[in-house]
C-alpha cells in the first residue's frame, strides 16, 4: 500500500462513515446478530457501539494497521471482546463452519477479489448463520450508474482500491448465499453524491447445496 492510502485514506474514511445517518444504518445492519462474529473490514470499529447483547464476541479482520489503532478506544468500550484474527477478508483463517454470524459494512467495494471474499464467508458460516451486510454500490439509475463506471479507474487510485459500480447483491448471491432481507436506496444528501451514496442494508444466509 502507498502512503496515501495506508496513512491517510482509513482517517479520510472514518470521517465519511460516522455521520449520523450512517450511523443510524449500522444500528439496523446490527440488529439480530448474535453468538461468535466474524467482521470484515473492521477499519476504526465504527460498529462497535451498535452489536446487540446477545453477541459474545468480535474477531476481526482488518488489514490496516492505521485502521486498527484508530480504533483503539472504540474497542476498549465495546460491550464484547474484539480480537484481531486476520488481514486477508480473501482467505479467511478460520475453520469452516466457525460463525454464527458474518459482519461486512463499506467493506466489500475494496476488497481486490470480492468473490473469494464471499465465498469464504459462506465457508466459515455455522448451519442457521447469516452473513449482515450494510455496503454501497451500482445505482439501478441508469446515468448515475454510467457516472460510476465513469468515475471507478479515479475512485480506486484515491480511495484504496475502492469500487462504486459493484452490484453487491448479485455478488452475494454469486457466492451461494440466498438474500432474505434486503433495504437499497441513496443516503440523504445533493444528486452530485449519487455514484457514492447508494446503499444496501441487507442479510443473506446460505442457499441450500
Amino acid at each position: 500500500m502507498g502512503l496515501w492510502t495506508e496513512r491517510v485514506v482509513p482517517h479520510i474514511v472514518d470521517r465519511a462513515l460516522s455521520t449520523a445517518d450512517v450511523m443510524s444504518l449500522r444500528d439496523v445492519v446490527c440488529a439480530g446478530l448474535a453468538g461468535r462474529v466474524l467482521e470484515l473490514g473492521f477499519g476504526s470499529g465504527l460498529n462497535a457501539g451498535a452489536y446487540p447483547a446477545a453477541v459474545t464476541g468480535i474477531d476481526a479482520v482488518e488489514p490496516s494497521d492505521v485502521g486498527w489503532s484508530m480504533s483503539a478506544k472504540r474497542r476498549l468500550s465495546a460491550s464484547v471482546p474484539i480480537a484481531r484474527v486476520g488481514l486477508d477478508g480473501q482467505r479467511l483463517e478460520a475453520h469452516d463452519a466457525s460463525y454464527d454470524a458474518v459482519l461486512s459494512t463499506f467493506t466489500l467495494c475494496t476488497i481486490p477479489d470480492v468473490g473469494a471474499a464471499l465465498t469464504e464467508v459462506r465457508r466459515v458460516l455455522r448451519p442457521g448463520g447469516a452473513f449482515h451486510f450494510l455496503e454501497h454500490g451500482r445505482s439501478p439509475d441508469l446515468p448515475v450508474a454510467r457516472w460510476q463506471h465513469r468515475l471507478d479507474p479515479v475512485e480506486r487510485r484515491v480511495a484504496g482500491g475502492c469500487h462504486l459500480s459493484r452490484d453487491i447483491p448479485a455478488l452475494v448471491r454469486a457466492a451461494g448465499l440466498e438474500v432474505v432481507a434486503l433495504e437499497a436506496a441513496y443516503l440523504p444528501g445533493p444528486a452530485v453524491a449519487r455514484p457514492w451514496s447508494y446503499v444496501f442494508n441487507g442479510r443473506a444466509v446460505p442457499s441450500p447445496v
